[in-house]
C-alpha cells in the first residue's frame, strides 16, 4: 500500500498521536454500557506473499495454497483481490471452502466493492455491477464479514448526495464500511459533519485509515459502535514506532470498549509487507494482554527476532 507513504527520513518530523475523538463517537456511544464479548478480528490485506514462505508458510508450498495457510495464522482479511473485478461465485466458493477446511477459528473475508462500482461508475448507475458483486460475495456464508466502500481521492462531498444515494439502495443487513480519502471530507467541518451523522443515520461505519502521510484520514468518527481501522507501518527499520502506534490505538479502544463498542476490524498494511505477519503477531499479543481477545497467536516457522537479525545482516 502506497497510500500516505513518506519518505524515509522525514518519518521523524510525523506527529503520530492519535486525535482526540470525532463528535460524532462522542454521540454514537453516548449511554452505551460494556458489551459481554467484543468480537476482534485481525489480519492482513493480502495473503499472495512469497515473502511469507518460511516465514509463516511452509518453505515449499505453492501460490495456490496461500491462503490454506493464511487462514491458519489469521481470523480475518481486508480481501482487496475483489477490487480489481467483480469476483465471480465460483471463486468465492473456491475461497470458502479453504477456509472452511483449514481455520482454526471463526475467519471472516472482509471484501473491498470492485473499482467498477467505486471508482469507474463513481456510484452512479452502478445497479448491475452491484448486483453482481453482492451475489458473488454472498457466496462467502458464514464467512463473509464487513464490506468495505473506498472512494477515489477525488470523489469529494459535492458527491454526497451520491453517496447517500447509493448506500439507501444496498440491502439494509449489509454491513458496510466506508472509506473517503478527498481532502475536503476531512478539512471542510460541514462536509465532515454531514458526511459522519448520514453514515450514522444509514447505520454504516467509517473506515479509520491510519497512515504516515495522511494524518487527517484518522478522523476517530465512529458512525456505529464498531470499528474498521486500516493502520499503514512503515517497516523493518521502523518497527519500534509502529509497535508504539498499535499502544495507543490499544489505550483507545480501551476508553471506547468500556463505553459500548463490540467489534474490532483492525488490519495490517506496510509499504513493503514482508514483515507484516510481524506488526500483526505484536498486535495479537496487545490485544489478548489488555482485551482477553483470545486471538491465536501467529505460528512462526522461524523466531521472529531471527527473522529480522538475519535481514539486517543483508
Amino acid at each position: 500500500m502506497d497510500f500516505g507513504k513518506v519518505p524515509a527520513n522525514e518519518l521523524a518530523s510525523v506527529d503520530f498521536t492519535i486525535p482526540a475523538d470525532g463528535k460524532q463517537t462522542a454521540l454514537t456511544l453516548e449511554g452505551h454500557k460494556p458489551v459481554k464479548d467484543p468480537s476482534f478480528y485481525i489480519g492482513c490485506a493480502k495473503w499472495g506473499r512469497k515473502e511469507w514462505l518460511n516465514m509463516i508458510y511452509p518453505p515449499k508450498t505453492k501460490e495456490a495454497d496461500f491462503l490454506d495457510e493464511y487462514v491458519k495464522h489469521f481470523n480475518s482479511i481486508e480481501l482487496n483481490a475483489v477490487f480489481y473485478s467483480i469476483p465471480n461465485a465460483e471463486l468465492i466458493r473456491k475461497w470458502r471452502l479453504k477456509a472452511e477446511e483449514n481455520a482454526n477459528s471463526n475467519f471472516v473475508f472482509c471484501p473491498k466493492f470492485s473499482r467498477t462500482i467505486s471508482h469507474i461508475k463513481r456510484l452512479k448507475d452502478a445497479e448491475v455491477p452491484t448486483d453482481l458483486y453482492l451475489a458473488s460475495i454472498h457466496e462467502f456464508g458464514k464467512f463473509l464479514g464487513p464490506c468495505f466502500l473506498q472512494l477515489g481521492d477525488n470523489f469529494g462531498p459535492k458527491n454526497i448526495d451520491v453517496l447517500e444515494n447509493y448506500l439507501k439502495h444496498l440491502p439494509v443487513d449489509l454491513e458496510l464500511f466506508v472509506e473517503v480519502r478527498h481532502e475536503d471530507w476531512f478539512s471542510d467541518d460541514t462536509a465532515r459533519t454531514k458526511l459522519f451523522e448520514m453514515l450514522a443515520r444509514l447505520k454504516k461505519g467509517a473506515v479509520i485509515t491510519d497512515a504516515s502521510g495522511r494524518r487527517d484520514c484518522l478522523h476517530m468518527e465512529l458512525t456505529i459502535p464498531e470499528i474498521f481501522i486500516r493502520f499503514v507501518g512503515n517497516g523493518q527499520e521502523h518497527q519500534a514506532s509502529d509497535f508504539a502506534r498499535i499502544d495507543d490505538w490499544v489505550t483507545r479502544m480501551k476508553s471506547w470498549l468500556d463505553h459500548g463498542l463490540k467489534s474490532v476490524y483492525f488490519f495490517l498494511h506496510q509499504h513493503d509487507e514482508k514483515d507484516t505477519p510481524i506488526l500483526a503477531d505484536y498486535t495479537i499479543q496487545q490485544f489478548n494482554k489488555h482485551f482477553n481477545a483470545g486471538i491465536a497467536p501467529i505460528k512462526f516457522i522461524n523466531d521472529p527476532k531471527e527473522i529480522t537479525k538475519q535481514r539486517e545482516l543483508f
